[in-house]
């Protein structure tokens, strides 16, 4: 099964996790006492950016009865919803911006260029996923209630299904987005009130048809006679948005490496356990600062899972931080290529449309996921030679 005792699957002592809290609270601090002018500076640039790419794109498209026109219009388009959907949307919407006090900056303000409602993304996403994260039965995220992405998913019949699951949640991932909030497992099991739950379909549709509106009526149209071109435009710049998007969240959290929980773990977790938790739940992806720049900087997405209200600017400096503390406490720190970490979610994913007897690894010690259980011996140890920890990073190198 997953992991069911953090403390104990990372090798480390209850004092351990204590004092590695204190070490994360302390770069909360530091990063916190910061903040200042250049922060701000570069989400104003951001939007700037992002703004300039949206009109320079939209104006294009007016003459996207031309192919030049059409490709050049559309690439600014799909990257300015790819730059508001990552770097704005997702960032502002999780408060790394609401201390500079900006009305037009601020969680609690912001709606994203998405089908999705902001208000209930930061319900499943910032509430549900980040303080449940990897939790089976507690995070929607684990899968989104379509994929099986552990062996600790019970395989049914429609599970053989998964590889075409994924591609088209890759296709539409915006409106994989929206139906999360509908909590559909729960409506099929009966445990989601009617009423509350036409609700939230009267909700989702609202924000979701007004989305279809502007993009493939409304911006089209005033275009003209450029109203078919501009409509694929808009619908290609809105895949190529779904299919990155899908690519990044993915790459952190289906690879190798990312683990999984049992409900077990919430009880009496401490803040040092939730912070073990999200990073040995969390995987990076290496990028130069283009792709960090278009990730959302969620190529560090362990340092985003421990601190997602830190400005998303600030994780590289952090990242170095806790590479220091995953070496001092011998704690691995999952991370790999873009391409490399992409294509093992997708062996996960396809590999996972079988049964667990056509899988030759246990729920214990699969690549995708493991337990404590996984190791015969594992509390902490200090290798007599150099006086350094040996603790899991060092235990699943000699099982590697």
């Amino acid at each position: 099964m997953a992991i069911s005792d953090v403390e104990d699957y990372a090798h480390l002592t209850a004092a351990d996790v204590e004092a590695l809290c204190v070490e994360f609270d302390a770069i909360r601090r530091d990063v916190e006492a910061s903040r200042g002018e250049r922060d701000a500076r570069y989400i104003h640039n951001t939007i700037r950016l992002q703004r300039t790419l949206e009109i320079g794109g939209r104006a294009v498209l007016f003459a996207s009865w031309f192919p030049p026109a059409w490709l050049a219009g559309t690439a600014m388009l799909g990257v300015s919803k790819i730059i508001e959907n990552m770097e704005l949307g997702h960032n502002v919407m999780h408060g790394q911006w609401d201390w500079m006090n900006d009305p037009e900056i601020h969680s609690t303000t912001w709606e994203w260029d998405n089908a999705g409602s902001s208000a209930h993304w930061k319900h499943t996403h910032n509430y549900i996923h980040h303080k449940y994260t990897n939790v089976l039965g507690m995070d929607d995220d684990v899968g989104y209630g379509l994929l099986r992405v552990t062996r600790d998913q019970r395989w049914q019949p429609l599970s053989v299904g998964n590889p075409v699951y994924n591609l088209a949640l890759q296709l539409f991932f915006e409106y994989g987005v929206a139906l999360q909030h509908l909590e559909l497992g729960k409506v099929a099991t009966g445990g989601l009130d009617r009423v509350e739950f036409a609700r939230k379909c009267r909700e989702v549709l609202d924000k979701a048809g007004k989305q279809i509106v502007k993009d493939y009526v409304a911006y089209p149209a005033l275009t003209g006679p450029a109203f078919l071109p501009t409509l694929a435009a808009n619908l290609t710049a809105n895949t190529i948005r779904n299919i990155w998007t899908n690519v990044v969240i993915f790459c952190g959290h289906f690879p190798d490496g990312a683990e999984k929980f049992t409900t077990a773990d919430l009880t009496d977790e401490t803040r040092g356990h939730w912070y073990l938790r999200q990073m040995l739940g969390s995987a990076n992806f290496e990028a130069g600062p283009g792709t960090e720049f278009l990730s959302g900087n969620l190529c560090y997405q362990i340092e985003h899972h421990l601190f997602p209200d830190l400005p998303s600017n600030r994780l590289r400096e952090i990242s170095v931080r806790v590479r220091a503390l995953c070496e001092k406490y011998d704690l691995p720190y999952t991370t790999g290529s873009l391409p490399g970490q992409y294509l093992k979610s997708w062996r996960t994913i396809a590999k996972l449309a079988l049964p667990n007897r056509f899988l030759r690894a246990t729920t214990d010690d699969a690549p995708e996921t493991a337990s404590e259980h996984k190791f015969t011996d594992p509390g902490p140890r200090i290798d007599p030679d150099t006086g350094l920890r040996r603790g899991l990073s060092t235990s699943l190198h000699a099982r590697a």
